[in-house]
């Protein structure tokens, strides 16, 4: 036989050792026969250490331990020149080193084992690399993980440009605590209404809000107004003494704004019934004059409107003292300190008239400092009695429907207080305060108050009504009256 056919039978009879095929399967194991008969027949020597002959040897698997290096030593015998087979086994080389060539040769080139590497981790969709298998067994298929379960799905806020709401949290600085109350501890009473007022089945439409807010915008001023019980009514359970009235008369630029603001007496049944009927009749008595009064603060004839708004100020409060004795009380008790604003929403006319009687505040903030416009009281005279109605021929004069007449009513005083006035020229970025007794006192006695309410509201644009009511309820010790707030920002 020739040199290529024993080189063959050496190749079958090497795979048949190394899967531990039956020497007689085929027909090929015994008696000399296969390969290596074919060997000797031919007269070519067989490679050292390869199979010459069946025997029990080359029955069943075979007994050489089933290393890798022996499988390594097995292939050089069969398939290298004499004497590899013999030769240790090769020392590991790196991981990055090529692998070796291949010796040239007859047979077909056989396929080099794989060399071992390092344990790595399993990618997140294959399972880990099983260990070698052993003889007789294919290999195991490498399977799939299933896929990982959908993470949380991202808020729509967090989908734009910026980072997540949780990375904003982290990154951002925590918020600025709110102030709430000025001192070295906080009031008595609590900050959030305790008790409602009791209510009168017969007379459900004379309830008060514990709170009222009010906006508006026109021309170049900006107006917010908020009225609220204080602490201690808040606590008992009274009814808000404060009243608030805001109306517009006319439209377009020849309109007037009002806003007025009574307190009732303290202690006194029907208090807030007062404050509110004298915000009601001023304000009635100004809407029906309001054109000439437009007129005038236009034209800037404060003589005329002192004494007009002096006029329909004294027969409103005329009016309180016929209530009282509808009512069969006191007349001095049956009565309201008031305050007014006149507003022309005519964007060329910066003037602003206050007039008014009794306790509260009118303060103008500039360039972050408060200045009291309180005026200097003129009128120290008492009042002049009520006469009996007869026609006027002064618009703002003329008698309204239940002025006091007839006996019994000549005597008492049409106000209670003397009569203020004040108009004022406003400058862009001007802020005119009017308020009640109730946020005029710790404005005038707490500079930490002071300075408070002027840093929150000399802000280039004016709050909004949320966050002024806000700096309206700041607190301090020892003022628990209710409050009233009127601010007026000039564009």
């Amino acid at each position: 036989m020739s040199e290529q056919g024993a080189r063959r039978g050496q190749e079958d009879d090497w795979w048949r050792q190394l899967y531990g095929e039956d020497g007689a399967e085929g027909g090929e194991g015994a008696g000399g026969g296969g390969a290596a008969g074919d060997a000797a027949g031919s007269g070519a020597a067989p490679a050292a250490g390869a199979p010459t002959g069946a025997g029990p040897a080359d029955v069943g698997p075979a007994k050489a331990s089933d290393t890798l290096d022996e499988r390594v030593a097995s292939v050089l015998r069969t398939v290298g020149p004499p004497g590899w087979g013999d030769r240790p086994p090769p020392q590991p080389t790196p991981a990055d080193a090529p692998a070796p060539a291949a010796p040239a040769g007859d047979a077909p080139p056989e396929e080099t084992p794989p060399r071992p590497e390092p344990d790595r981790p399993a990618p997140p969709d294959e399972t880990p690399t099983p260990g070698p298998v052993p003889p007789g067994e294919p290999p195991a298929r490498r399977v799939p993980s299933p896929p990982p379960p959908p993470s949380e799905p991202i808020p729509l806020k967090a989908t734009g440009p910026g980072a997540r709401p949780r990375d904003v949290a982290r990154s951002a600085p925590p918020p600025a605590p709110a102030v709430t109350y000025i001192g070295d501890r906080p009031p008595t009473y609590e900050a959030e209404p305790a008790a409602l007022p009791a209510a009168d089945p017969a007379a459900l439409d004379e309830l008060v809000p514990d709170t009222a807010l009010e906006g508006a915008q026109y021309g170049s001023l900006t107006l917010r107004a908020a009225s609220q019980r204080g602490d201690s009514a808040r606590y008992r359970g009274d009814v808000r003494r404060d009243a608030l009235l805001t109306a517009r008369f006319g439209a377009g630029r020849h309109a007037l704004i009002m806003v007025a603001v009574a307190t009732g007496r303290p202690a006194v049944e029907g208090a807030h019934r007062a404050a509110r009927d004298a915000c009601g009749w001023i304000g009635g008595a100004v809407g029906r004059s309001y054109t000439q009064l437009a007129e005038d603060i236009r034209a800037d004839r404060r003589g005329d409107l002192k004494a007009g708004l002096q006029r329909l100020t004294d027969r409103s409060y005329g009016k309180l003292r016929a209530r009282a004795l509808e009512r069969g009380g006191p007349p001095e008790q049956y009565t309201a300190a008031l305050r007014c604003l006149l507003l022309p929403a005519d964007p060329d006319c910066r003037t602003r008239v206050f007039f008014g009687v009794g306790a509260g505040g009118l303060f103008r903030l500039r360039d972050g400092a408060w200045t009291d416009l309180e005026p200097v009281t003129t009128d120290h005279g008492t009042p002049a009695p009520i006469p009996d109605p007869t026609p006027a021929t002064d618009a703002p004069a003329r008698p309204g429907p239940g002025l006091p007449h007839g006996p019994g009513t000549a005597g008492y005083p049409a106000r209670p207080e003397p009569f203020l006035f004040h108009a004022a020229f406003a400058r862009p970025g001007d802020a005119l305060l009017l308020c009640s007794a109730g946020l005029a006192d710790p404005l005038r006695q707490e500079p930490a108050f002071a300075a408070h309410l002027a840093d929150r509201w000399s802000t280039p644009e004016p709050p909004g009504l949320v966050p002024f009511l806000a700096t309206a309820q700041l607190r301090a010790k020892g003022h628990a009256k209710d409050r009233t707030a009127v601010a007026v920002w000039e564009a």
